[in-house]
């Protein structure tokens, strides 16, 4: 009933990003630890692990899920799509923030250079794990049942024992896997890549800083930094729907966000370079 298959390219894809996002972090954790042994490294990269997924996985995004069920909740996105944006960005940059604020003052009666970067490192590395890598793993699986045609064989049991809404679920996974372009699947490994280039340098300033008794200007710096970032991504992606008005194009709005994305890792790579300089020049 079913013919469609994942093609060789984005299986290519999803298994590339599949390393980028799962594999890759645990092996930087590992060079990183390996090469400053002794710096207190194990101990940072944890901690900013922690923050992330205390702050993140158990506290905001379980709360935004709930909230998401509410009746009327998707006719508010269509209609105030902005201040959705608002709000995620907001809450975003708060919980990131407060998370890595508090690696920093756990960290800080013997902080260094190599805590700073480790607490981003382990920050940005379980959100690559934890938001894309895991997803992937189904992505991959999934491909491969839908080439085998197990996948299609389990649309039809759903259909046959949970009626044509489940199958309807599994089908439409199905096509996002089948049409998605290749290049998509590139791109949130891209993605990644630049997120924890950011995190890194946000924890590495706000520990910095911290660590010079200027926390509000640290805390400042990344909150508002952090908002930036998660407000303007959206919100250019917000042009091509119809909750905009479909101003630009879908191809045309990916362009804008990872040029946008890009910029703002080459600044994060910047500062985290100036940092450094700087820390261990006082140090």
């Amino acid at each position: 009933m079913y013919k469609e298959i994942v093609s060789t390219a984005s299986m290519i894809a999803i298994i590339i990003t599949l390393f980028i996002t799962l594999i890759a972090p645990v092996v930087v954790w590992i060079m990183y630890g390996v090469k400053n042994k002794g710096k207190g490294v194990w101990k940072a990269l944890a901690l900013g692990a922690a923050g992330f997924v205390l702050l993140q996985m158990i506290i905001r995004l379980p709360i935004l899920n709930i909230v998401s069920l509410i009746p009327g909740f998707g006719t508010f996105v269509a209609e105030y799509y902005v201040v959705y944006c608002l709000i995620l960005a907001i809450t975003a940059a708060l919980f990131e923030v407060v998370a890595r604020f508090g690696v920093a003052k756990i960290l800080q009666k013997k902080m260094n250079y190599e805590q700073g970067v480790a607490a981003g490192l382990g920050h940005g590395g379980i959100e690559a794990i934890l938001i894309v890598g895991m997803t992937y793993i189904n992505n991959l699986l999934y491909a491969i049942m839908i080439n085998t045609g197990s996948f299609q064989g389990m649309i039809q049991d759903a259909a046959r024992t949970g009626g044509p809404e489940v199958a309807e679920q599994l089908i439409m996974v199905m096509d996002s896997l089948v049409e998605t372009p290749s290049y998509l699947f590139y791109l949130a490994g891209y993605e990644r890549v630049l997120t924890v280039i950011f995190h890194t340098a946000m924890s590495l300033l706000v520990c910095y800083l911290v660590n010079k008794k200027k926390a509000i200007l640290g805390v400042s710096i990344a909150f508002v930094s952090h908002f930036l970032v998660d407000f303007v991504s959206p919100l250019i992606n917000g042009l091509a729907t119809p909750y905009l008005g479909s101003l630009i194009t879908e191809g045309t709005a990916y362009v804008i966000i990872y040029s946008f994305l890009t910029v703002v890792a080459i600044a994060s790579f910047v500062v985290i370079v100036m940092v450094g300089k700087k820390w261990k020049k006082e140090a």
